[in-house]
Protein backbone atom coordinates (compact mmCIF):
# COMPACT_ATOMS: atom_id res chain seq x y z
CA UNK A 1 0.00 0.00 0.00
CA UNK A 2 2.70 2.55 0.85
CA UNK A 3 4.11 1.92 -2.78
CA UNK A 4 0.93 2.99 -4.60
CA UNK A 5 0.82 5.87 -2.13
CA UNK A 6 3.66 6.96 -3.55
CA UNK A 7 3.19 6.33 -7.04
CA UNK A 8 -0.50 8.06 -7.31
CA UNK A 9 0.87 11.52 -6.32
CA UNK A 10 4.29 11.02 -8.94
CA UNK A 11 1.90 10.27 -11.66
CA UNK A 12 -0.63 12.93 -11.33
CA UNK A 13 -0.58 15.65 -13.56
CA UNK A 14 0.86 19.00 -12.46
CA UNK A 15 -2.08 21.79 -12.30
CA UNK A 16 -0.80 25.22 -14.28
CA UNK A 17 -2.86 28.26 -13.90
CA UNK A 18 -4.95 29.29 -17.53
CA UNK A 19 -2.67 31.88 -19.01
CA UNK A 20 -4.38 35.50 -18.51
CA UNK A 21 -5.25 37.64 -21.74
CA UNK A 22 -5.15 40.88 -22.10
CA UNK A 23 -8.45 42.49 -20.70
CA UNK A 24 -9.57 44.09 -24.01
CA UNK A 25 -8.92 44.19 -27.63
CA UNK A 26 -9.55 46.60 -30.48
CA UNK A 27 -10.44 44.48 -33.12
CA UNK A 28 -10.27 46.82 -35.86
CA UNK A 29 -6.90 47.89 -34.49
CA UNK A 30 -5.53 44.59 -33.96
CA UNK A 31 -6.56 43.57 -37.94
CA UNK A 32 -4.04 43.50 -40.71
CA UNK A 33 0.06 41.97 -40.72
CA UNK A 34 1.76 40.36 -37.84
CA UNK A 35 5.18 39.13 -38.85
CA UNK A 36 5.64 35.91 -36.47
CA UNK A 37 9.17 36.93 -35.04
CA UNK A 38 9.80 33.74 -32.99
CA UNK A 39 6.83 30.73 -32.02
CA UNK A 40 6.80 27.67 -30.33
CA UNK A 41 5.23 26.04 -34.23
CA UNK A 42 2.74 24.36 -34.97
CA UNK A 43 3.87 21.01 -37.51
CA UNK A 44 2.90 23.60 -40.67
CA UNK A 45 5.11 26.49 -39.45
CA UNK A 46 8.11 23.83 -38.42
CA UNK A 47 10.15 25.02 -41.55
CA UNK A 48 8.58 28.45 -41.83
CA UNK A 49 10.32 31.93 -43.47
CA UNK A 50 8.45 35.15 -44.20
CA UNK A 51 5.68 33.82 -41.87
CA UNK A 52 2.88 36.22 -41.82
CA UNK A 53 -0.48 36.46 -40.28
CA UNK A 54 -3.48 38.52 -41.68
CA UNK A 55 -6.78 39.55 -40.05
CA UNK A 56 -9.74 40.92 -41.48
CA UNK A 57 -12.94 41.68 -39.43
CA UNK A 58 -16.27 40.50 -41.49
CA UNK A 59 -19.39 41.85 -41.67
CA UNK A 60 -20.43 38.97 -39.01
CA UNK A 61 -18.01 39.49 -36.78
CA UNK A 62 -15.36 36.63 -37.04
CA UNK A 63 -12.57 36.96 -38.47
CA UNK A 64 -11.02 36.05 -41.50
CA UNK A 65 -7.09 34.52 -41.09
CA UNK A 66 -4.58 34.15 -43.74
CA UNK A 67 -1.41 32.99 -43.01
CA UNK A 68 1.37 32.79 -45.45
CA UNK A 69 4.68 31.63 -45.70
CA UNK A 70 7.89 30.36 -47.97
CA UNK A 71 8.62 26.67 -46.66
CA UNK A 72 12.08 25.77 -46.18
CA UNK A 73 13.92 28.62 -46.91
CA UNK A 74 13.70 32.46 -47.54
CA UNK A 75 12.75 31.82 -51.39
CA UNK A 76 11.12 28.44 -50.78
CA UNK A 77 7.46 27.63 -51.81
CA UNK A 78 4.89 29.91 -50.72
CA UNK A 79 1.99 27.74 -48.50
CA UNK A 80 -0.83 29.63 -47.67
CA UNK A 81 -3.78 28.25 -45.13
CA UNK A 82 -7.14 30.38 -44.12
CA UNK A 83 -8.74 30.19 -40.74
CA UNK A 84 -11.36 31.67 -39.22
CA UNK A 85 -11.38 33.30 -36.43
CA UNK A 86 -14.15 33.54 -33.47
CA UNK A 87 -14.06 35.65 -30.72
CA UNK A 88 -15.57 33.95 -27.89
CA UNK A 89 -18.53 36.59 -26.01
CA UNK A 90 -17.54 38.15 -23.09
CA UNK A 91 -13.55 38.03 -23.39
CA UNK A 92 -13.09 41.41 -23.96
CA UNK A 93 -12.07 40.10 -27.82
CA UNK A 94 -8.57 38.78 -26.35
CA UNK A 95 -10.28 35.15 -26.42
CA UNK A 96 -10.72 33.50 -30.18
CA UNK A 97 -11.71 30.08 -31.17
CA UNK A 98 -9.36 29.52 -34.85
CA UNK A 99 -10.62 26.99 -37.12
CA UNK A 100 -8.58 25.21 -39.43
CA UNK A 101 -10.85 22.16 -39.93
CA UNK A 102 -14.59 22.24 -38.64
CA UNK A 103 -15.94 21.65 -36.04
CA UNK A 104 -12.65 22.12 -34.31
CA UNK A 105 -11.76 25.49 -33.16
CA UNK A 106 -8.24 26.10 -31.40
CA UNK A 107 -7.33 28.21 -28.56
CA UNK A 108 -6.20 31.58 -29.08
CA UNK A 109 -5.70 33.39 -26.11
CA UNK A 110 -4.04 37.35 -26.67
CA UNK A 111 -1.67 37.26 -23.70
CA UNK A 112 0.11 40.41 -24.70
CA UNK A 113 -0.54 43.54 -26.53
CA UNK A 114 1.40 46.36 -26.53
CA UNK A 115 -0.70 50.01 -26.49
CA UNK A 116 0.03 50.75 -29.55
CA UNK A 117 -0.83 47.31 -31.10
CA UNK A 118 2.92 47.16 -32.55
CA UNK A 119 3.67 43.31 -30.98
CA UNK A 120 1.58 40.70 -29.29
CA UNK A 121 2.34 37.05 -27.72
CA UNK A 122 -0.65 34.73 -28.65
CA UNK A 123 -0.70 31.52 -26.55
CA UNK A 124 -2.77 28.58 -25.50
CA UNK A 125 -3.12 27.22 -22.19
CA UNK A 126 -2.18 23.49 -22.73
CA UNK A 127 1.61 25.49 -23.31
CA UNK A 128 2.14 23.50 -26.88
CA UNK A 129 2.08 26.60 -29.39
CA UNK A 130 2.87 29.95 -29.10
CA UNK A 131 3.65 33.37 -31.14
CA UNK A 132 5.48 36.24 -30.81
CA UNK A 133 4.65 38.63 -33.35
CA UNK A 134 5.26 42.22 -34.41
CA UNK A 135 3.95 44.66 -37.01
CA UNK A 136 7.30 44.51 -38.40
CA UNK A 137 9.40 41.60 -39.59
CA UNK A 138 12.39 42.60 -36.92
CA UNK A 139 12.62 44.08 -33.49
CA UNK A 140 14.86 45.08 -31.13
CA UNK A 141 17.53 42.91 -29.48
CA UNK A 142 15.07 44.78 -25.90
CA UNK A 143 12.16 43.64 -27.15
CA UNK A 144 12.89 40.01 -27.97
CA UNK A 145 14.04 39.68 -24.60
CA UNK A 146 11.30 41.09 -22.80
CA UNK A 147 8.95 39.02 -24.96
CA UNK A 148 10.57 36.03 -24.75
CA UNK A 149 10.85 36.13 -20.57
CA UNK A 150 7.35 36.88 -20.82
CA UNK A 151 6.43 33.63 -23.02
CA UNK A 152 8.91 32.16 -20.24
CA UNK A 153 6.29 33.89 -17.37
CA UNK A 154 3.65 32.02 -19.11
CA UNK A 155 5.06 28.59 -18.39
CA UNK A 156 6.18 27.71 -21.51
CA UNK A 157 9.64 26.04 -22.36
CA UNK A 158 11.73 28.77 -24.24
CA UNK A 159 14.04 26.79 -25.74
CA UNK A 160 11.41 25.34 -28.00
CA UNK A 161 11.26 28.69 -29.35
CA UNK A 162 12.40 29.03 -33.34
CA UNK A 163 13.48 32.51 -34.69
CA UNK A 164 11.45 33.27 -37.96
CA UNK A 165 13.58 34.71 -40.55
CA UNK A 166 12.57 37.35 -42.67
CA UNK A 167 13.74 39.08 -45.69
CA UNK A 168 14.74 42.55 -44.61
Amino acid sequence: MTLLATLIPACASKQVANIQTVPHVDLPKFMGDWYVIAAIPTAIETESYNAIENYSLKDDGTIATTFTFNKGSLNGPKKRYEPHGFVVKNSGNATWGMQFIWPIKAEYLIAYLDENYTQTVIARNARDYVWIMARSPKISEDDYKKLTTLVKSLGYDTSKLRDVPHHQ
